[in-house]
């Protein structure tokens, strides 16, 4: 197992973002927005100049986290975060996937990060079959780029557990469709870290890290990593038991008074270090 970050959680400013990360050993990071423009609208000239940056750090990147399928399919009355980007009916999905595709190659980035559309109850098999539709619609984009496709379970959206991330990964046979398997998304919905991850195990190539504790009134507030109710200490372990040797990601969330990003940010990567070792994932 092996550390990485969404940049954007430490800073807005790249640079600053990549200094936090050297410090932790960290070789590669997930780009969601840089300088506060998300990485589906970026144009070529501030691609041109993340690329630069992450040169002079040396720095890989192991996913491109983009909004693609972030809308609605199913008449859904929420919505969750946009992360700088905006809203795109149906029609602009598929252009935007070419386009973050593009993107992945500007950074030799393996993964493009998608999602189910926003949530409207529960995965009736209907709403299966939509998804399913979309996703088979995504994947010759995919394959055409040599970029793999990463689903997230997304609170917000119609597959937000493991276990419906299963559900739909398993009737999709492609090498270019993965899952992100996200516990603290799935811990909003009231699924257990390590049900979730037991569900979509086969599927995982790629895992989001945020934690979390449940309010009175059933939202739930983002804590430092190791602080919450999610329950990293037994998941880490199952982790390490099933073998999984690919990226822990920080999603940071959290916000502590008195600190900024960076160091709460800081205090996450440190705690997830000291997971992995005690789990056994070096």
């Amino acid at each position: 197992m092996k550390l990485s970050v969404i940049t954007d959680e430490i800073a807005d400013d790249l640079q600053g973002a990549l200094q936090v990360a050297r410090e932790f050993d960290i070789d590669a990071v997930e780009l969601r927005t840089l300088w506060g423009v998300n990485i589906a609208l970026a144009d070529d000239d501030l691609l041109r100049r993340a690329r630069e940056v992450l040169q002079a750090f040396q720095m890989k990147v192991c996913s491109i986290a983009t909004p693609v399928f972030k809308t609605d399919l199913f008449g859904a009355v929420e919505r969750g975060e946009m992360h700088a980007a905006r809203e795109a009916d149906l029609s602009v999905q598929l252009p935007m996937l070419q386009r973050c595709l593009e993107i992945a190659a500007w950074f030799d980035a393996p993964l493009v990060r998608i999602f189910a559309f926003w949530r409207a109850g529960e995965l009736t098999p209907e709403r299966e079959a939509h998804i399913l539709s979309w996703l088979e619609r995504a994947l010759p984009y995919a394959e055409r780029a040599d970029v793999k496709l990463g689903l997230e379970n997304e609170h917000s959206c119609q597959v937000g557990t493991g276990a419906e991330l299963a559900q739909i990964l398993s009737k999709i046979n492609s090498p270019y469709l993965v899952g992100v398997w996200d516990p603290g998304n799935a811990f909003v919905l009231g699924e257990p870290a390590t049900v979730g991850y037991a569900a979509a195990q086969p599927y995982i190539a790629h895992i989001h890290i945020k934690d979390g504790v449940r309010q009175p009134d059933g939202s739930v507030k983002w804590v430092i990593v190791g602080q919450g109710e999610v329950g990293y200490t037994e998941h880490f372990a199952q982790l390490a038991r099933s073998g999984y040797q690919g990226y822990l990601s920080l999603e940071t969330h959290a916000r502590v008074e008195g600190l900024s990003p960076a160091e709460v940010s800081r205090q996450c990567l440190a705690a997830m270090r000291e997971l992995i070792a005690q789990a056994g994932g070096n």
